[in-house]
């Protein structure tokens, strides 16, 4: 299995950004994809999931501002980030774990930079 991350870049504070994320060597539809992001110094945090079922959750600290959208045809996940904040400032990686797999995350993307000036 692969997730390979791209799209992470500078952009100025209330500017927008879309991250994409394209898996390989899974069957895509069965598993549940996320966005974690992780800034200078601090943990890992969740920013949004897609389960198999559809459904959508997002962290509090992004949510009315980020969107996640899931191409199962393509084996794609984006992540439409919009207003952004210094604070969003971060490497994004994406996630991948078998439909109602319980344990953690088994397969992580690389990552992608996003640097939000102010």
């Amino acid at each position: 299995v692969q997730l390979q991350a791209f799209g992470g870049g500078l952009v100025p504070a209330g500017g927008s950004l879309r991250l994409s994320c394209a898996a390989s060597g899974l069957t895509f539809s069965r598993y549940t994809m996320a966005w974690f992001r992780q800034a200078p110094g601090k943990e890992r945090e969740f920013v949004a999931v897609n389960r198999w079922s559809g459904t959508t959750y997002y962290a509090d600290s992004v949510k009315g501002r980020v969107a996640l959208y899931r191409v199962n045809a393509k084996n794609t996940v984006d992540l439409q980030m919009n207003s952004l904040k210094p604070d969003d400032t971060a490497v994004y990686y994406c996630a991948a774990k078998r439909t109602g797999y319980t344990g953690s995350y088994e397969h992580w993307g690389q990552g992608t930079l996003v640097t939000v000036s102010s």
